[in-house]
């Protein structure tokens, strides 16, 4: 049989292309021999970097309690499968945002280090990357959080509450007075912007809120959680400053018929820098920002307001100057208790901005120790006494300006403030976000004092 030329080499062409594809395949065979799979890769690691198992972390954190726990999970896994290894100094930072985030966070090259993940596969890499980002005392926990919490080892939640808006549900303070205490953490989605205390007063007459929550419908829950208490109407809410998470809800309880009542400093900022903070808290909070919208306070007052509601007497007072626009603590003298707002802290660090007026913040503090609170409902963090208070917010004010006051007379720079040692205070939640920009801030603000 006869066949043309182009038959021949129409078929010889299939033959080499038959062959190249058998070659290729027998090549990437090879190659698949030679890939190490993710058990081999992390046991190998595991041989490079310093290991503690369970026993080791919990004396870890016993003889240095300044270590700096990261958990490298992500934020969903945290929430759903039991929080976080609980400790002095714990941080979330994600595997994938660790060569961003943890010098932000972590400054010093020498700070003692562990992380963890939930089964020891990706802490290893973890550690590794750190080392290889220059910090010298990196550890691994081998065991992973799920050992350490089936131990029924002390571990934090990322929500309190994960049926409601509330980071946390109301606590008893005294018989008629409650407080949803928020995390002692910056605003999130997963917090619902619920990181500060929202408190209310119960009376025969009526509820007095303080704090409007940082949107509509965390105001929303928290009102809920009021009417499983009474069947009382909300009369008043009281809004300790202008921040976004005391005033933005403030739209929700004008619905229900509250007035709203601040600090004229406070409406005056309001005024003026609503409509910004509306905007952050949006970008944050996503679809849980839905139906908030600003309005400005009903009463505004200077030095101090009365609420006469249920037989109970409510003050409303201006002590002076202290973290922010029209910061305000609320006063009922028959139970020697205070909401203090944000004039006193104690488990998280004080926030410092180009506002706060830290010299002012120190003379009003005498005032607030005259009013002879016995239990103080802070701003952030649990219910406490004026001497923890004190401890935490005026001493460290005082020390901070101290420290500072030196540096200035030698002719110091920026530089040595951001070195100023605040380890007595690295316990506190929001320590290694705000210790840094806390000490800049009083540098320069004492420079033009």
């Amino acid at each position: 049989m006869h066949m043309s030329h182009s038959k021949i080499d129409n078929q010889a062409f299939k033959v080499l292309a038959f062959s190249l594809l058998v070659m290729i395949s027998s090549s990437f065979v090879i190659a698949g021999e030679k890939l190490l799979d993710g058990e081999t890769l992390v046991e190998e690691v595991k041989k490079r970097i310093p290991n503690l198992d369970t026993q080791g972390l919990q004396e870890q954190l016993e003889k240095h309690p300044e270590t700096i726990v990261i958990d490298v999970r992500n934020k969903d896994e945290i929430s759903s499968y039991g929080g976080m290894i609980k400790s002095r100094n714990t941080l979330n930072i994600s595997r994938g945002w660790l060569e961003y985030f943890t010098p932000q966070n972590i400054p010093e090259s020498d700070t003692p280090i562990v992380v963890y993940c939930g089964t020891g596969q990706r802490s290893p890499f973890a550690t590794e990357t750190l080392m290889q980002l220059g910090y010298s005392d990196v550890k691994n926990y081998l065991d992973g959080f799920f050992v350490w919490r089936d131990k029924g080892l002390p571990v934090e939640t990322g929500d309190k509450a994960p049926n409601s808006m509330l980071y946390s549900k109301p606590q008893q303070v005294s018989d008629n007075v409650w407080s949803a205490i928020g995390a002692t953490a910056p605003p999130t989605y997963e917090n619902s912007g619920h990181n500060n205390n929202l408190s209310f007063i119960v009376t025969q007459e009526g509820v007095v809120v303080v704090n409007a929550g940082d949107n509509y419908l965390l105001a929303k829950a928290l009102h809920d959680e009021i009417m499983k208490i009474t069947d009382q109407p909300v009369k008043y809410v009281v809004l300790e400053n202008a921040q976004g998470h005391a005033m933005l809800g403030s739209n929700y309880w004008k619905e229900q018929g509250a007035m709203i009542i601040a600090h004229q400093d406070a409406i005056d900022f309001i005024s003026k820098n609503g409509k910004a903070s509306l905007e952050r808290m949006k970008q944050g909070r996503k679809d849980k920002a839905l139906g908030t919208k600003i309005i400005v306070p009903d009463i505004g007052f200077k030095d101090k307001y009365e609420i006469k509601l249920g037989g109970e007497s409510i003050e409303l007072l201006m002590l002076g100057p202290a973290h922010s626009a029209g910061d305000i603590s609320v006063w009922l003298p028959d139970q020697k208790l205070v909401i203090a707002g944000d004039i006193a802290f104690h488990q998280r660090m004080l926030f410092i901005d180009d506002h706060t007026d830290t010299a002012g913040w120190v003379e009003t503090w005498d005032k607030f120790e005259e009013v002879g609170a016995e239990v103080v409902i802070p701003g952030h963090g649990i219910p406490t006494t004026m001497d923890v208070v004190t401890r935490w917010t005026k001493d460290y004010l005082v020390y901070m300006r101290n420290e500072m006051e030196k540096l200035i007379d030698e002719d110091k720079t920026l530089d040595d403030a951001y070195k100023v040692d605040q380890s007595a205070y690295s316990h506190l939640d929001t320590f290694h976000e705000l210790a840094r920009q806390n000490a800049g801030i009083i540098f320069r603000s004492m420079e033009f004092e």
